[in-house]
């Protein structure tokens, strides 16, 4: 009797070690990430109204009045050339609809312009520093923090620790004992205010911790670091796109279709065939413009003007729904169709990541969608706020009020699955490295900073 007391007794001190580490990790990632996770919470929500806010904005940049047939695309670029006698024009897009305007991005003086053109008289209806474009900005500010290089890589390790956060959180969360939905699936509000701090930021985050993953493995593609090789290994495995993407011979070229045109994820390594440069007289936009028709393109399409000899014309679109995505390479001297890629003809991981990231954005199914992303998005800035909130609360006040956890390595479960999430994703990988080493080195040497940190 008594060895099983000391059995039950042992494992019950197990499970309060494991748990405690559990909580440490998951404590210190939240206080860590928090404001960051916030920052992204915020501007993907207001990102997933993109369409609605720029229609809203620039109404009158887009918005024409049909008056019978459009002028040639020819002679609208010959309007936006006569107004920039200095700029290079570089893409030329149609517009998708009756009433919508033409447009025409303009590089001159290192920065890049849209002109908005009325298809119909010719005429420029204004234009746009590109830079000033306030979904741009947002955008930035999301992928990488208006930091460059240097701010996508604190998204990526942010998003990378957030799963970290989901996994360890789902344990803390998990009934230890026979418990009704009470406290796992809803709030407690009768329980004193302290059971309802605790609930009010463990029951979001369970309701929301799925769509919260969604959102992350489907934005990581973007990143500059894990999605640039994601990328690689998907291009160089053929499971984004098939040799058969090739309408005649393979590419001579080596740039990457994402050098020269904004393209659908899955053709940004698609590599860029060479026009055939025997007839030295390129056939005009406006051929290409039919070109385009008689392919059938979704009419969102912009076309991205050759600079060289041997470029070509790159026609892409990104429509709201991912089956209409499409990326085209025509020979700017024969006219001749050298790249046809649409969805249909990406493999299965392209297609994944293609429906990924319209759903990410909040177009797919359209404004059910952007309010589910919206919901989630709420959920994120609820339950960082509160966990904040009750880490206030819990906080002593001369330490960071941390449960004081046994040495990670006797946590063998828990250690291996940290090491499994720093392969998967490696920034995270390195930032456990650095955390060990400054964990070794100082805090554990300084006793003020161990006992702050409660190590």
């Amino acid at each position: 009797m008594k060895e099983l007391t000391k059995t039950s007794s042992s494992k019950k001190q197990t499970d309060a070690s494991l748990y405690r580490s559990v909580w440490r990790w998951h404590f210190y990632a939240g206080i860590i990430i928090a404001p960051f996770l916030l920052i992204l919470a915020v501007t993907g929500s207001i990102y997933l109204f993109a369409p609605q806010i720029e229609q809203a904005m620039y109404k009158d940049y887009y918005v024409v009045e049909a008056q019978g047939d459009k002028l040639p695309a020819t002679e609208q670029l010959a309007a936006v050339s006569a107004a920039y006698p200095n700029g290079l024009i570089t893409a030329y897009r149609p517009g998708e609809n009756e009433t919508r305007s033409s447009e025409a991005t303009i590089t001159m003086n290192d920065k890049s312009y849209t002109a908005f053109i009325n298809p119909y008289t010719g005429e420029l209806v204004g234009s746009l520093n590109n830079e000033d474009r306030i979904m741009d900005k947002i955008e930035e500010v999301h992928g990488e923090l208006m930091a460059g290089t240097i701010g996508d890589r604190v998204v990526e390790l942010v998003a990378c620790w957030a799963v970290v956060l989901i996994v360890t959180g789902f344990f803390l969360w998990a009934p230890r004992k026979k418990t009704g939905l009470l406290g796992t699936l809803f709030i407690r509000f009768n329980k004193g205010k302290k059971i309802f701090r605790r609930d009010l930021h463990a029951v979001p985050a369970f309701w929301i911790s799925a769509g919260m993953l969604f959102l992350i493995m489907t934005g990581l593609p973007w990143s500059g670091f894990w999605g640039t090789n994601f990328q690689t290994i998907v291009t160089n495995t053929g499971t984004g796109y098939p040799p058969s993407v090739w309408v005649g011979s393979g590419p001579e070229s080596i740039v990457k279709t994402k050098d020269i045109a904004d393209v659908p994820w899955a053709a940004e390594n698609l590599e860029v065939p060479q026009s055939d440069i025997q007839d030295y007289v390129p056939v005009s936009i406006d051929e290409v413009v039919s070109i385009a028709n008689r392919e059938d393109l979704h009419p969102s399409y912009t076309i991205s003007i050759p600079n060289t000899k041997e470029g070509v014309y790159t026609l892409s679109a990104f429509p709201p729904k991912a089956k209409d995505e499409l990326t085209m390479h025509i020979d700017q001297y024969s006219g001749a169709v050298l790249t046809d890629y649409r969805y249909d003809n990406y493999e299965f991981m392209g297609k994944v990541i293609a429906i990924g990231i319209t759903l990410h954005k909040g177009t797919e199914f359209g404004l059910i969608n952007q309010l589910i992303s919206l919901f989630i998005c709420l959920g994120i800035i609820l339950i960082v706020l509160s966990g904040l909130y009750l880490w206030l609360k819990r906080k002593p006040k001369k330490e960071m009020g941390a449960p004081k956890a046994p040495k990670i390595f006797n946590k063998k479960l828990f250690l291996f699955t940290l090491i499994g999430l720093g392969i998967i994703f490696p920034l995270v990988g390195l930032s456990l490295i650095i955390v060990w080493l400054l964990d070794l080195l100082v805090i554990q040497r300084i006793p003020a900073i161990k006992r702050f940190f409660n190590a």
